[in-house]
């Protein structure tokens, strides 16, 4: 995952955004000619099969032209002929889901599996943002090293030959926030080259690379080195609403994709005063998806040209319940309710649980709960379900992790802390205290026997 807060690099003036960073700006106003079709989909409610099959012209070898268009004042991705806006999701899990909830297509960091990716999109009526992975400078690459470079440019080759003619593919997105932390620029030349190669041999897709966080001053030294891509992609959580004024601000009036967004960052929100970042419920993400999207993506349709909603799948990020619109036993949250709605312009069925609130001693997470060691305190999660569904309480207690990873990276789970959560009725518990001092967070899952969960948690710190 995606950052779009900043370390600010060394290199000339490029001072880009820091935690509070809204997103950016990359150019390029020539594009490819390429096509494509989509073709009207029903929408099924939510928890109904996918498709069995996909819904795309052309036979399984044969590409699909996609191209970015300029008409009048407005930017439209077009494929076999027709307009075509994404409605994406970011990762591959559940991509029959996707296309359930009126989803079209899904985004990868890296061309990794790509053949089974693109076939079980097409499978499902849906195109793929692949991924070329570039390696990041954060990531030890040497931009200067001539050899190193050549050899990764030789790679992507290899890679978009594989799949450059597969119908599903819809665009190629070269690297993934190669802006966080770095300080060469010559990463903007290796970018212009790998796109060039890439339109040299596939003449049917545009490319793209994504950023994190954008200011002017990177706007126009990428819009000076990038010549050759066809649109911007962008990666932001907490700056979504505000995304076409940062767009405009900072010099870019081209397309743009939203590649990554979704809740308000762990690195962008309020944290405890040791420095614990606090998580958002379930149902607060749901509110401000629903929000950001609508007074971003939606509002400005000239430029933008769909978006990748973030995370279709689950991850350990800071915490297990972060990013992941699912947990990791699949259940939908909140969140994917409020995707099928944007997506398709009808609510499930069966909606998720709401939360409103999970305290500790009576105390919510931004009064900064500190515990006694081995004391008992009162829990209480305060939801409701609007199909008046019964509802079902578990409880986790994790230690904060203390190796965190940046940009994404991997993060190892915390292991769960077993025996001091004793459940009580209709979300009441009681918690005794961890003996050893330090960073803790409980955890609250409340699900509806319709695989739909709600999500809440607050960190406390045990305390002599």
């Amino acid at each position: 995952m995606k950052r779009l807060s900043l370390s600010v690099p060394t290199f000339f003036f490029l001072a880009l955004a820091a935690a509070n960073a809204q997103t950016g700006a990359l150019a390029h106003t020539s594009s490819i000619k390429t096509t494509g079709h989509t073709s009207p989909m029903t929408h099924p409610a939510k928890g109904s099969p996918a498709p069995a099959t996909g819904t795309l012209k052309g036979s399984p070898l044969a590409p699909i032209r996609v191209e970015v268009r300029k008409t009048d004042s407005s930017w439209q991705f077009y494929r076999d002929g027709r307009p075509y806006f994404v409605k994406g999701a970011g990762g591959t899990a559940y991509p029959g889901r996707i296309a359930a909830y009126g989803g079209n297509s899904i985004r990868t960091w890296g061309s990794r599996d790509g053949q089974k990716v693109l076939d079980s999109a097409l499978k499902n009526g849906l195109t793929v943002l692949m991924g070329l992975d570039v390696t990041s400078e954060r990531h030890g690459f040497k931009y200067d090293d001539p050899v190193a470079v050549k050899q990764q440019l030789d790679r992507l080759r290899e890679e978009v030959l594989k799949y450059k003619d597969h119908p599903a593919l819809l665009a190629w997105g070269i690297g993934n926030e190669l802006n966080l932390q770095y300080n060469n620029p010559g990463v903007w030349d290796a970018v212009n080259d790998i796109s060039k190669m890439i339109h040299q041999l596939d003449p049917n897709h545009p490319t793209t690379t994504v950023l994190a966080g954008v200011n002017k001053g990177l706007v126009d030294y990428i819009k000076s080195k990038v010549t050759d891509i066809d649109l911007l992609s962008i990666n932001t959580y907490g700056g979504l609403a505000g995304l076409p004024h940062t767009l405009r601000q900072s010099g870019w009036d081209g397309p743009y994709l939203v590649t990554e967004w979704g809740p308000t960052g762990h690195w962008e929100g309020l944290q405890t005063a040791w420095r614990s970042p606090i998580e958002e419920t379930s149902s607060e993400k749901a509110s401000v998806y629903k929000s950001r999207y609508e007074y971003s993506v939606e509002v400005d349709r000239q430029r933008c040209l769909g978006s990748y909603v973030f995370l279709w799948g689950q991850k350990q990020e800071r915490t297990p319940t972060w990013y992941g619109v699912f947990t990791d036993k699949g259940e939908e949250s909140e969140v994917v309710d409020v995707m099928q709605y944007l997506w398709s312009g009808t609510w499930p069925e069966n909606k998720a649980p709401h939360i409103y609130s999970l305290q500790i001693d009576n105390k919510k997470a931004v009064q900064n709960v500190y515990l006694a060691p081995d004391a008992r305190y009162p829990v209480l999660a305060v939801a409701a379900d609007p199909d008046k569904d019964v509802l079902f309480y578990r409880w986790e207690l994790l230690p904060e992790p203390t190796k965190v990873g940046n940009g994404g990276d991997f993060e190892s789970r915390p292991q769960p802390i077993g025996g001091l959560i004793t459940p009580g009725k209709d979300g009441r518990a009681e918690l005794k205290a961890p003996a050893q001092e330090g960073a803790y967070r409980l955890f609250v899952y409340i699900t509806d026997g319709h695989n739909n969960i709600a999500t809440a948690n607050i960190p406390f710190y045990v305390k002599k």
